[in-house]
């Protein structure tokens, strides 16, 4: 089976073809990173403008990586929700117009549920069960996984997700967008003894997250230093900020093992890419013998390969869920326990 996926979530037009039997037979992806810096975030009426430009030439060009035919093509698996209205419906459009075109079934898919399969595309995937840290511009939880739609909601941040904290603390350096690469960089060159920030809920005995506090401890820092503040000092908040944010999301995927009893660690959502984050769970899953598994870097952010895998493991495991229904609906606001088993 052929399936042919679509992102248009928020700011990333992606597509992809998987197969069932040969895996991943091609993706491309189109950024809108360099559209929105001017504006310092995600504008969202111009991002639903752009996907519309993007979608057919990039399923133009999967296909041509794929050699394949349009009419080759199986199944469609399109981002049904979490995100962007405006966003979301530019891609079920273009899912449900083609499928019609085609007389193809198609499956609205979760985004958040891409995310969490995205590890499974790597070339060393984990075997259920495992934990999964899915840590993001939207979205901080951690998540028992037992199987293709089988999750469990372990904890989740309680105000400000990883990804926001990252961006608007990198603002408040004057760094441009998107600000988690940026102020990652940044503190490779600080002193980590320099500035100790809050560990918020490091001790809260709960798997929950909370962020917000720790945003407003490096404003207040930054609004005590001279108007011209020089380099190394942002680096040395951009350090003591990382610093505090990795030991807690350390700190709770550690604890999540433990109270599961299991031994394998998946990472998903962009700021899994995070290599200070990445070395700190290496080093904590080490002493501990644990696994942690990662997406490839190019499927950390949103993309189509993960919404095409994700379809297909939905429709293998339940062919019922596609339908050639072509009258589509939208959920911006999805929450992950209500998906269809």
């Amino acid at each position: 089976m052929i399936v042919l996926g679509i992102e248009s979530s928020c700011d990333e037009t992606g597509l992809a073809l998987y197969d069932t039997e040969r895996g991943l037979l091609s993706h491309a992806l189109h950024s809108q990173i360099a559209m929105h810096q001017e504006y310092g975030g995600v504008v969202p009426e111009l991002a639903s403008r752009d996907h519309i430009r993007r979608a057919l030439p990039l399923l133009q060009e999967v296909l041509s990586q794929a050699k394949l035919d349009k009419h080759q093509i199986d199944a469609i698996a399109y981002t049904q929700g979490p995100g962007l209205a405006g966003a979301l419906l530019v891609g079920a459009s273009v899912a449900c117009g083609l499928a019609m075109a085609l007389d193809k079934p198609i499956v609205g898919i979760h985004h958040l549920e891409g995310h969490l399969l995205s590890p499974l595309l790597a070339s060393q995937p984990p075997q259920f069960p495992f934990i999964a840290l899915l840590v993001s511009g939207g979205h901080t939880q951690l998540m028992r996984v037992d199987g293709v739609g089988r999750y469990q909601l372990l904890g989740e941040t309680l105000d400000d997700a990883a990804g926001e904290a990252f961006d608007k603390s990198a603002k408040l350096l004057g760094l441009s967008y998107p600000g988690g690469p940026a102020i990652s960089r940044m503190a490779e060159f600080g002193d980590p003894a320099a500035y100790k920030f809050p560990r918020p809920m490091l001790h809260s005995k709960d798997l929950n997250f909370s962020f917000s506090g720790l945003k407003t401890a490096v404003l207040t820092v930054v609004k005590n230093q001279p108007a011209n503040i020089c380099e190394q000092d942002k680096a040395n908040i951009a350090r003591g900020f990382v610093d505090a944010l990795v030991d807690v999301l350390v700190a709770k995927s550690i604890t999540a093992l433990k109270e599961n009893g299991l031994k394998r660690l998946v990472i998903a959502g962009g700021v899994g890419a995070n290599q200070q984050l990445r070395t700190a769970l290496n080093a904590a899953a080490a002493k501990r013998r644990y696994q942690v598994y990662y997406p490839e870097l190019e499927f950390c952010t949103d993309n189509g390969a993960m919404i095409a895998f994700a379809g297909a493991m939905r429709l293998q495991q339940n062919p019922a869920l596609a339908t050639r229904d072509y009258g589509f609906n939208v959920r911006p606001r999805w929450p992950l326990h209500e998906l269809q088993t």
